[in-house]
């Protein structure tokens, strides 16, 4: 790392390497429903619409897609944002009696 001075104020500021890496954007994490065969489709929707704040189309398109495929993508995050929204999903499920399962993996 080097530093280089600024001709108009003389101040100080770092280059190189270091610079670059606390530019970089945070990982992105994809929010995955998985589908069962005991949480219902409305819970899913209600879980999608309230956690992930998808309007009522968006919800029933990924719940679908949960129920047809398998899964379904609720959103990409930064990982803190992912972690809280997969622990609000099971949470909740888990209130209301649901197996329902939520996953993050790196994008």
């Amino acid at each position: 790392m080097s530093e280089d001075i600024r001709p108009e104020d003389g101040t100080r500021i770092e280059s190189g390497a270091a610079l670059e890496e606390e530019l970089k954007e945070p990982a992105l994490f994809r929010v995955i429903l998985h589908n069962d065969d005991y949480t219902t489709m409305e819970f899913v929707v209600r879980i999608l619409r309230e956690v992930f704040r998808k309007t009522e189309a968006e919800a029933e398109a990924i719940m679908l897609s949960v129920h047809q495929k398998g899964t379904g993508l609720c959103g990409v995050y930064p990982r803190e944002i992912a972690e809280f929204r997969v622990g609000q999903v099971t949470s909740r499920a888990r209130s209301a009696g649901f197996p329902l399962l939520c996953t993050m993996e790196k994008e």
